[in-house]
């Protein structure tokens, strides 16, 4: 509650204004916000704080800003990150099939956009049916049909591809609206007997699902932008023109669908290790239980051991299982811990990033038997499909950095030459998943701070203590006019205020920062915060990606020395300087990924992203069923 000061007219006011002047003067100095004489007898700070608001500079100016100290102020505003949507499918149009001949008359079929404009450009041409041949379904359509029925080892789902076959004999269309009678047409050239309609419309929705598959292999199932703000990818376009005349002419069709897959390594390598995923499904093999409780010291005895190192045998690298051979191939599954056998597990510890101590507890039984193959499955099935988002060649030289994993890659001659740790955005200020190139590294750095960090953390402070950011050295300018902080209107809108660290031995940028511009205001940057290294969860930033060995990256990024790289940096000065020939750099998201031997490797799902992708598969596959 705030008490209110009323000041009447005559000669008593004045008395009393004089009187309370005197106190007032004669105590200890008022803090800013406090009443002073002077302000009363101007009007009030009511009537300063509008005037200064009037002024325009130094300040800024919003209608109903609060002015009189007898005003509470507005509740402080926030600036809200991007939001993740409800996905919606890709829209249909019908198949305008008035051109295709007579053989199609009567015919319907819907699909997108694109896969329409396919079809109408192949079939308008005069082009002879591809899977119908004397009025029945011919071998090159039940090879594709088997094929797709094999799309989920390559992470897709065969539901999206399916479609009935109708025999030489079906009088029933199957499209999803039931024809009242189907008419035989005239026979195509070169067909000895009529086609009937169910026929013609398999003929074309065949077609459209090749067409499908291929563009879904070429840019994924579901566009990443419909997803969420956090998601930035200008989506592929596929060229369909080609499809439907290199299938009919292909002597080997599954082959040359086969073909139209992702080539990279890294695509292989999760490709390869879902197949081992399935088979193990099937044979009910490699299944590994170890109890999650289980605590177990050097020199003790528990029945469990078998199963440890069972687990470990499967988990492991083939380098360490080659160092301890001996242990694992002597093991008479006894179950006495014995020194060989601590050994084993201080090796795999130290493998999967873990104290190597020999004490097996949660941590380590976790590494041993990681997710189940259920979880590890729609992991990669994902993966997969992020892969299609990216380019098919990643490059020679680019800067991989794989947020779930808080590590970022540096590859050179189309291999990795060195990884490091990284602190990402945390879960209220997510990092984003866009790709994007590097092209300068500035030594020194100011930081700009983002309005983000200005509204949602500045200014409640700020609106306590206006001089909050002059005792801190921040930089404060409102329409490019330099002034101090506490003689700024933080009631008014910010969006003419803009505030900076200068370069400082506490700045929060550190030493370096590495820039590929982009929308989002993410780069990557030293720290002087190097104790959050040390956690194995590193979602902690305001969303730009903090290096534990920046100098590194900056050398590499600039093909130099780090020596040369520390001479920039005690030189003092803030200086970019640009990189030789610009790298793609790619901020990705993936809770599985192969490392550099090509050994996939499993992590968390940090900003819950996995199940807005697997909702979009769902709701996609629905979608795709309703159509053609």
């Amino acid at each position: 509650m705030r008490t209110k000061l009323q000041i009447t007219s005559g000669k008593k006011s004045a008395a009393f204004i004089l009187a309370l002047g005197v106190s007032v003067s004669a105590g200890i100095p008022a803090p800013a916000s406090a009443i002073t004489l002077m302000d009363l007898l101007r009007g009030g700070p009511g009537k300063i704080e509008r005037e200064r608001q009037d002024r325009g500079l130094p300040g800024v100016v919003q209608q109903n800003a609060p002015v009189g100290g007898d005003i509470d102020p507005e509740p402080t505003p926030r600036i809200s990150g991007p939001r993740y949507y409800t996905y919606k499918a890709d829209g249909t149009r019908a198949v305008d099939t008035s051109k295709f001949g007579p053989d199609y008359a009567g015919v319907k079929v819907s699909a997108t956009p694109e896969i329409a404009k396919a079809l109408e450009a192949y079939y308008a041409g005069g082009a002879k049916p591809i899977w119908v041949s004397n009025g029945d379904i011919n071998e090159r359509a039940s090879a594709v049909l088997a094929f797709f029925e094999t799309v989920g080892d390559s992470g897709l789902d065969p539901a999206d591809y399916s479609i009935s076959a109708p025999s030489s004999d079906v009088t029933a269309s199957i499209a999803s609206e039931p024809q009242a009678e189907v008419q035989t047409v005239s026979a195509t050239e070169n067909e000895d007997k009529p086609v009937n309609r169910a026929m013609m419309q398999f003929e074309l929705a065949l077609s459209a699902k090749v067409l499908g598959y291929v563009q879904d292999t070429t840019r994924g199932r579901i566009d990443p932008n419909k997803l969420s703000g956090y998601h930035d990818f200008k989506r592929k376009t596929v060229n369909l023109s080609p499809v439907l005349k290199l299938a009919a002419l292909s002597p080997d069709v599954t082959a040359y669908l086969k073909s139209r897959e992702p080539s990279s390594p890294e695509y292989q390598a999760l490709k390869a290790e879902l197949g081992k995923l399935l088979d193990e499904d099937k044979s009910g093999e490699n299944k590994i239980a170890v109890r999650a409780d289980l605590v177990l010291k050097p020199g003790e005895d528990n029945a469990e051991l078998a199963n440890v190192v069972k687990a470990i045998e499967h988990r492991s690298s083939e380098a360490l299982k080659s160092q301890h051979a001996p242990a694992l191939t002597g093991y008479q599954h006894t179950t006495q811990y014995t020194p060989e056998l601590v050994d084993l597990v201080k090796a795999f510890q130290s493998e999967n990033g873990l104290k190597a101590d020999g004490v097996i507890g949660r941590a380590t039984v976790r590494a041993m038997t990681g997710d189940s193959n259920e979880a590890k499955i729609a992991k990669l099935e994902v993966a997969m499909e992020q892969v299609r988002w990216l380019p098919a060649d990643l490059g020679d030289r680019y800067v991989f950095i794989n947020q779930p994993a808080f590590m970022a890659y540096y590859h050179d001659q189309g291999k990795e030459q060195f990884g490091m740790k990284v602190v990402i955005g945390s879960k209220t200020n997510q990092t984003y998943f866009f790709q994007d190139e590097i092209e300068t590294v500035e030594f020194n750095p100011y930081w700009g701070v983002p309005q983000s960090i200005i509204v949602n953390e500045m200014l409640p402070k700020l609106r306590n203590d206006p001089s909050y950011l002059d005792r801190l050295g921040y930089e404060v300018s409102v329409n490019g006019r330099a002034v101090s902080s506490s003689s700024v209107n933080w009631y008014g809108s910010t969006n003419a205020i803009s505030v900076r660290q200068p370069p400082s031995s506490d700045n929060a940028l550190g030493d370096l920062k590495i820039l590929f511009p982009n929308s989002h205001a993410i780069y990557m940057h030293d720290t002087p915060s190097k104790s959050f290294f040390n956690r194995d969860m590193r979602a902690l930033s305001h969303g730009c990606i903090r290096l534990v060995d920046p100098r590194r990256m900056a050398a590499a990024v600039l093909g130099t020395t780090i020596d040369n790289v520390n001479k920039q940096i005690a030189a003092g000065e803030n200086r970019a300087v640009s990189v030789p020939v610009k790298i793609p750099v790619y901020v990705a998201y993936f809770t599985a990924w192969p490392d550099k031997d090509g050994k996939v490797q499993y992590f968390d799902d940090v900003y819950d992203r996995d199940s807005y992708v697997m909702k979009a598969f769902a709701t996609t596959t629905k979608a795709r069923s309703t159509s053609i």
